[in-house]
């Protein structure tokens, strides 16, 4: 029997870089999708289809409900996305409270439920500055907890915690990933709107990689 873990799985290029980083390492993985209201829910749709083509067991769980007590994301609420690179003061209004413990602990409880020993996701250096959720003493504290919550500890596994965006990028081309696959737009339009920090970010990468972004922009 191969060793079960959960993986949780946007859709967007990070995640799905530690999906195939996960399956690489010969793991049975079971991809868990959340649907938290966000307004770029396109990228459920992407995380559908990469699982359904790499034949990977694969749960979207609808938690919308939960906003009607966590308010105040640009990525949920009616507030404009904020456009231009990455930068605190303006990312922060995509911060949305508490969202990766809340998604972890699921996780977690899924986790012990199929028996499995592992709960991957894809914080990286380039979030650290913005969310607090997705920094090195958050995750250490979570595996901390993890390792006691349930009869059955879980190990929170970060594999690109001290990796920027670029980094992952060379990482899932060098596994010969398509990107094409992945939605990273905050906004959930047709194409890709390429002015959010998510976009340029993303975009950014690529060029950093001498690589061209297969997906497509509105602009």
């Amino acid at each position: 029997m191969f060793e079960k873990v959960v993986v949780i799985f946007s859709g967007g290029m990070d995640s799905y870089t530690v999906l195939n980083h996960a399956l690489k390492q010969g793991y049975d993985v079971h991809a868990l999708t959340f649907d938290y209201g966000q307004r770029h829910v396109k990228e459920i749709e992407y995380a559908k289809n990469a699982c359904e083509e790499l034949n990977v067991h694969h749960k979207i769980v609808d938690i919308s409900a939960i906003n009607s007590i966590i308010a105040g994301s640009s990525l949920t609420d009616n507030i404009d996305i904020p456009e231009g690179h990455y930068e605190a003061e303006t990312m922060q209004s995509t911060v949305v409270p508490n969202r990766n413990m809340i998604l972890l602990s699921l996780a977690v409880g899924y986790a012990v439920s199929l028996k499995a020993t592992k709960v991957f996701y894809g914080a990286h250096s380039g979030d650290h500055a913005i969310y607090p959720d997705c920094r090195p003493e958050f995750v250490k504290r979570m595996q901390d907890v993890c390792a006691i919550a349930n009869y059955d500890a879980v190990d929170i596994v970060v594999p690109y915690l001290h990796s920027d965006k670029i980094e992952i990028l060379a990482d899932g081309l060098n596994m010969k990933l398509d990107y094409n696959k992945t939605w990273t737009c905050y906004n959930g339009r047709e194409k890709a709107c390429g002015k959010c920090g998510a976009c340029q970010e993303r975009l950014e990468a690529f060029e950093k990689n001498n690589m061209t972004d297969p997906l497509e922009y509105e602009a």
